[in-house]
């Protein structure tokens, strides 16, 4: 990720004074962290490596800051732009320009603007060309009363204006437009209606008895303030698809009589401005601010789902790596067959075929044959059409050969696998192999690194996200980029092995950079140190400074350019082992050593103790991965539709995907069960992920299913007694009753349940 455009150091403080105000982060380290972003500085090397300049703020916060300042930014550049419009009509006037000055949001400054704002031929402008604004201002400064204003308006008749009436209907039509267009005014009734209204929704007409996964909302209402994002997704998908109607239900009763007062107050033509007040509302008001507010719930929803997306993502990244180990990938099909790929330990290429499942004999033979001649630690099965069934054959196989180090067998989600295998990303990496074989070459490297293989592919394909097609598209990519580079250098990358699209994501590197740098080290045939990076083409000492802490080489004659640490710390860590008389490589082998140093005595004016404290941490272990150690879930054999599931079944599952509203989990049974957020804990929880993370092996138990709506329900919840109490407080040997001879030991299907309609699971189902 290349650096930011350095932005002028005179525009950080004011902006740095209210960022400050705003997060509740003192101004001097906002101010500093400003002044680095603004030096070129990307977000991953300020958080790890400049920690004394920031005062220690993490990635949120820095990114908070970030967000906020060129938010305040494009606030400031818009305020310059309309000051300029207003003052070119005439009519900035000294108040005005104070008042566009202290607003703080871009909603406020278009209120003040509004007036002013170019504009179509209105009723009011064609009011005013007919010489009837000194009559509207007569009404409006109270000059006359409701008898008085018959007499004024006489004045006013002849040409276009054949009678009093008229003459006091255009009258109305300049004042209704002043008020509609008043920022106090219309502050006021969008937040009256923010705060009492409520989202509507119902079924088209002639789709009222159609069954769908919108049924739900009908006929539904919930208060505008507080509906959650997921449903507003849910009705706006609705709409989308022609099953749903939905609006902005406004107190209108409310508004209409204190909006008729805030607009008489005290003014003598009472009934002309009660006529004024309720068409200025009627009229002008109530759709432009339900279209504002439709807006705004769409914004608030988008970046709510873009929030749980983002960090599903990251969770999914950062999930557990198989490492460098032997995998054959299985990419399941029923009419091509099972594409097949065998990859190496550094995930090269080593064998292709497909095998057909309605031929078990040639299937058993053709694997046996491929895990023996290939030394096959892990099989890695994508969860897509056939998944069960080919897991089914293939630990059958295993199991009845009865192989001396059997390979592990693993489903892996192999979402965003065919984006992947038509991508030109695909194409160069392996060259030659068809299409329909590089689904299972991907299948098998995700399982051996998740986050190199799945950085090569569109985020928003990857499918741990809700209504991902539907938010705000820019939002979206911008915060998925986000989270992939935060997880791109967290982890690190070893650079002679890493792919074009896992270096592009490096701080201070782009798309070409990392090609660059992929040419010269084939060309070199490897990197032996981080210094030689400087031999590649563009990359200068800026983006070397960037990118060389995350970068790892091992086997380099320095041992820290296999570490976290940066080059600019070596002669100081050099210092560190010299003053406990050893070598660098000898306190490396004996970690033990480093609690002997007194850090204190190495705080400089640009090291203090959190980067002191860093970097002992990766000297006693250098170059090691924040990521969790691998363990494979274990499925049930027997279950493998969910046809298979009975209420009660207590599962293992795995977190494939958090929403809102809950968790999804996949048991093994080719489609996710829902664990309502309800159902998370016997706790409250109000944030799922509070509960659960992505990829986390959990203990489910089967609540219901509805087979004609392809839905499961899931709970964490413990199992109660019949007397109400957990299983496990039951004293011994009191177990429930057996079933009557001749009853049904199966218990039986549950009744339908429905989750929110329009959820979507992690392999891109919607439930129906």
């Amino acid at each position: 990720m290349e650096p930011s455009t350095p932005t002028s150091l005179d525009s950080l403080a004011p902006i740095a004074i209210a960022v400050a105000i705003e997060l509740s982060i003192p101004v001097k380290q906002v101010a500093s962290t400003l002044a680095l972003f603004a030096e070129g500085n990307t977000l991953p090397f300020v958080a790890r490596y400049r920690k004394e300049a920031t005062g220690g703020l993490d990635e949120t916060q820095l990114r908070a800051i970030q967000d906020r300042s060129e938010y305040l930014r494009e606030l400031g550049d818009r305020r310059v732009a309309i000051r300029k419009s207003i003052d070119e009509q005439g009519k900035l006037t000294p108040e005005l320009a104070a008042r566009l000055d202290a607003v703080t949001t871009k909603q406020a400054l278009e209120d003040l603007y509004l007036p002013y704002k170019p504009k179509r031929r209105t009723r009011a402008t064609i009011a005013k060309e007919r010489g009837l604004e000194p009559l509207a201002d007569a009404l409006w400064n109270g000059d006359v009363d409701d008898a008085g204003a018959l007499a004024a308006a006489a004045a006013h008749v002849g040409g276009e204006v054949p009678g009093v009436d008229e003459a006091l209907a255009g009258a109305r039509d300049i004042l209704s437009e002043r008020v509609a267009e008043d920022a106090e005014h219309r502050g006021w009734v969008r937040d009256l209606t923010r705060r009492k209204g409520s989202v509507s929704a119902k079924a088209v007409i002639g789709k009222e008895k159609e069954v769908s996964k919108f049924q739900d909302y009908y006929d539904f209402a919930e208060p505008l303030h507080s509906i959650p994002s997921h449903r507003v997704l849910a009705i706006r998908r609705g709409e989308e698809e022609g099953v749903l109607a939905w609006s902005v239900a406004a107190p209108v009763e409310e508004i209409t009589t204190g909006l008729t007062a805030r607009v008489v107050d005290g003014r003598r033509a009472v009934h002309q401005l009660q006529l004024v007040a309720a068409d200025a509302y009627k009229r002008l008001l109530a759709f432009s601010i339900e279209v504002e507010l439709r807006l705004e719930l769409k914004t608030r929803a988008d970046e709510e789902a873009i929030v749980i997306f983002g960090r599903n993502l990251e969770q999914l990244l950062l999930a557990a790596p198989a490492g460098e180990r032997i995998v054959i990938g299985l990419d399941p099909g029923f009419r091509t067959g099972v594409k097949v790929a065998a990859v190496s330990r550094t995930g090269a290429v080593l064998h292709t075929d497909a095998w057909m499942l309605h031929q078990p004999d040639r299937f058993t033979a053709s694997l046996l044959r491929l895990v023996t001649s290939s030394g096959a630690e892990l099989i890695a099965i994508g969860n897509g059409t056939a998944s069960r069934e080919t897991e089914a054959l293939v630990r059958t196989v295993l199991r009845e050969a009865a192989l001396a180090a059997p390979p592990q067998v693993v489903v892996v989600s192999e979402a965003g696998a065919s984006v992947y295998s038509a991508s030109e990303l695909a194409v160069a990496e392996l060259p030659g192999l068809d299409v329909s074989l590089r689904g299972a070459v991907s299948i098998a490297r995700r399982l051996q690194d998740p986050l190199a293989e799945l950085v090569k592919i569109d985020p928003k394909s990857i499918g741990v996200g809700q209504y991902q097609h539907d938010v705000n598209q820019p939002r979206l990519k911008k915060r998925l980029e986000d989270v992939v580079v935060s997880a791109v250098n967290r982890v690190g990358v070893e650079v002679n092995t890493a792919s074009v699209a896992l270096l592009s994501y490096v701080s201070g590197i782009g798309p070409g950079l990392a090609a660059n740098i992929v040419a010269t080290r084939d060309a070199r045939g490897g990197f032996d140190s981080r210094k030689a990076l400087l031999e590649v083409p563009r990359l200068g000492a800026k983006a070397f400074e960037q990118a060389a802490g995350f970068l790892r080489i091992r086997g380099s004659a320095h041992p820290l350019d296999a570490s976290a640490v940066h080059p600019e710390r070596y002669a100081l860590v050099e210092r560190m082992a010299a003053d406990l008389g050893m070598t660098l490589p000898a306190l490396l082998a004996e970690p033990a050593r480093l609690d002997d140093l007194a850090l204190a005595r190495y705080v400089s004016d640009d090291v203090g103790l959190p980067t002191l404290k860093d970097i002992v941490s990766e000297l006693r272990k250098p170059g090691r991965d924040p990521r969790a150690g691998f363990e494979a879930p274990a499925f049930r054999d027997d279950l493998t539709e969910p046809k298979d599931l009975r209420e009660g079944m207590e599962l293992e599952g795995v977190v494939t995907n958090i929403v809102a509203f809950g968790a999804f989990v996949d048991v093994g049974v080719h489609q996710d069960g829902l664990v309502h957020v309800s159902q998370l804990s016997d706790s409250f929880v109000k944030d799922p992920n509070q509960a659960v993370s992505v990829g986390q092996r959990v203990k489910v138990r089967v609540m219901g299913v509805d087979l004609q709506r392809n839905r499961i329900a899931l709970t964490m919840k413990k199992a109660a007694s019949t007397d109400g109490r957990p299983k496990e407080d039951r004293a011994p040997g009191r177990a429930s009753a057996p079933p009557a001879r001749g009853s049904n030991r199966t218990p039986p299907l549950p009744k339908p349940f429905a989750p929110t309609p329009g959820a979507v699971a992690p392999n891109g189902m919607r439930f129906k």
